[in-house]
């Protein structure tokens, strides 16, 4: 069973929810080969919760997951912490959107809370809690106290920092591990359907719920595949996605222009025909 641990469900957290292109993003992913994905999208990206709801009205329930044409999709979060740096949260739907209602004084640059008040709140609720990207520049998760530290459940193997230097990003993620005993899983931290597949996580068992997601990654019976493409799947992927936002900038429609619906095709060539 093909996991992705760090997946968003929108190009950008400024840019409107679209159900096109989660649609879009879904379907891409169970393309690419993977069987599941942990949709931990930002915690403070707009309409974060007619995303989730989206999530929960559309998809078939199947334990803790949702079902869109077979891939399993499992809620999740990412939340940014004082220090700096940025952690990931799976669990049930309701203790996700719940605990993102709970987060709404703290999502602006300057107020974001502490690690310490955070994981205190994941305390109340059945939720996982990685270190996502610890190693990322302005991130300082490896600098917490091992006291916080231990609240950790897995660390985050992302690809966009595998694409970057990946002996570098393994020997660090490995190291920080093994200091902690926490396990290593990995995502792919993709906004665009390109970057899925540049890493996964191969479990040997199916599961589809967070009780069977835990367990299994604690036996550790799953194995880390990095895609021999990972670098060039994760910049096409970055190109496309500053390409897209460009088009929302210049105040065109990057949905339409991505699917290539007749309506968009036909602004198009009617723009041409006008100059």
């Amino acid at each position: 069973m093909y996991v992705d641990f760090h997946t968003h469900g929108k190009l950008a957290k400024y840019l409107p929810f679209s159900t096109e292109y989660t649609d879009w993003l879904l379907n891409e992913a169970k393309i690419s080969g993977l069987d599941a994905i942990c949709l931990t999208e930002h915690f403070n990206t707009q309409q974060f919760d007619e995303l989730y709801s989206y999530i929960a009205s559309k998809g078939d329930r199947q334990g803790d997951a949702f079902i869109f044409n077979g891939l399993k999709v499992f809620p999740g979060m990412e939340t940014d912490i004082a220090e700096g740096g940025h952690v990931l949260s799976i669990g049930p739907m309701g203790a996700i959107r719940e605990l993102n209602s709970r987060l709404e004084p703290f999502k602006k640059r300057g107020e974001f809370l502490e690690f310490s008040q955070l994981a205190e709140m994941f305390k109340e609720y059945p939720v996982l809690i990685g270190a996502g990207h610890p190693f990322r520049e302005g991130g300082h998760i490896p600098e917490l106290s091992d006291e916080l530290l231990s609240y950790f459940d897995f660390i985050d193997l992302n690809g966009k920092d595998i694409a970057e230097d990946c002996e570098k990003t393994k020997t660090l993620t490995y190291s920080f591990s093994n200091k902690l005993s926490k396990p290593v899983v990995c995502g792919s931290d993709t906004h665009q359907a390109v970057q899925y597949g540049c890493i996964k996580t191969d479990f040997e068992n199916d599961f589809s719920t967070f009780n069977e997601l835990k367990n299994e990654i604690n036996s550790g019976r799953y194995k880390i595949y990095i895609n021999p493409d990972a670098s060039f799947k994760v910049k096409t992927a970055a190109l496309l996605k500053r390409a897209l936002k460009e088009v929302d900038a210049l105040g065109g429609n990057y949905v339409s222009i991505l699917l290539n619906s007749d309506s968009e095709s036909e602004a198009v060539l009617a723009a041409k025909r006008g100059r």
